[in-house]
């Protein structure tokens, strides 16, 4: 059984100017908060006993200055740096590439931070407080060697954006509700009330929306460090010179369990995901935010 308090490990290297010029750290709540806020307030209630956030060292600065600083004192705050060059031995970065190498890597540079089961999370997004406490509950019952992980499982219908495509990865479940298969589908839009994934040169599939997706929030334990080293370093032997190629752990763990390396539950949530795809998703956002605050879900000011 676990005998430590999960660690929240977020994925924040990405974080610069995106969406038209937005960043993930820019002001959504009504004192200034953003959405990262929110998630570590959730963890920090549901008993989580460390935040660690994965960074690049030109962006640590600003971010301990606008985004961890708040969090001294209420919860223990570590740091791993993902970096282009931070790479198994005998790889190199391919000339002109400039990309991050994925979540897989991003998750992998945590190894020698992270020695309890963890849960990861996007920077960007926001879970809902009830999300911390189902899969908080479910690493409290596992050992740090077992290989049973999970994921949330998000409705589909719940995740779109009024404003263009978004990117999933649509589950496939046994009886059990364990994770059989997972397909990362890229162009998911609803259009004249049908949702459908639309990719160019493919055919279109439809959708119910009730499908559960990842939205990249999932349950470790620190055996994952070891299976995403050999993963990782399989992808450099066959992608390394590709200039925008990128290592995902949906695809990782669904690799995982078809290999029978590891199993994946699937813990389903009716909770409401949100989050900024695009520029003109913000003023819905902030409008969710006052709703839960005036519903009494947050105070004001998170960190008064």
């Amino acid at each position: 059984m676990a005998n430590t308090q999960p660690t929240l490990l977020v994925l924040a290297a990405g974080m610069g100017s995106r969406y038209g010029g937005l960043k993930q750290i820019d002001p959504m709540g009504p004192s200034g908060e953003a959405l990262l806020d929110y998630s570590v307030y959730d963890a920090w209630r549901a008993g989580f006993g460390k935040v660690v956030f994965i960074i690049r060292h030109d962006f640590e600065d600003e971010f301990r200055a606008k985004v961890s600083s708040k969090f001294d004192g209420k919860i223990a705050v570590g740091y791993a740096y993902q970096e282009l060059d931070k790479l198994p031995q005998g790889f190199a970065v391919p000339a002109g590439r400039e990309k991050p190498w994925g979540t897989t890597h991003a998750i992998l540079c945590a190894r020698d931070v992270v020695r309890e089961n963890f849960v990861v999370i996007n920077a960007d997004d926001y879970y809902g407080r009830g999300s911390y406490g189902t899969i908080g509950r479910h690493l409290s019952t596992l050992s740090v060697n077992s290989t049973n992980f999970a994921m949330l499982g998000f409705r589909l219908d719940k995740t779109l954006s009024d404003h263009g495509t978004v990117t999933r990865g649509v589950c496939q479940t046994n009886a059990q509700e364990y994770l059989t298969h997972i397909v990362e589908m890229t162009r998911i839009s609803r259009k004249d009330g049908h949702i459908a994934n639309r990719e160019e040169a493919k055919a279109e599939v439809p959708l119910t929306g009730l499908e559960p997706v990842s939205m990249n929030i999932w349950g470790f334990t620190p055996t994952l460090f070891g299976h995403l080293d050999r993963v990782f370093t399989e992808f450099l032997k066959n992608s390394a010179t590709g200039l925008k190629a990128e290592c995902y752990i949906p695809e990782t763990v669904g690799l995982l369990v078809k290999e029978g390396r590891a199993t994946c539950q699937v813990l389903r949530t009716d909770s409401d995901w949100f989050g900024i795809t695009y520029r003109e998703d913000k003023p819905l956002v902030q409008q969710k935010l006052d709703a839960l605050i005036r519903a009494g879900e947050y105070p004001t000011n998170l960190w008064a």
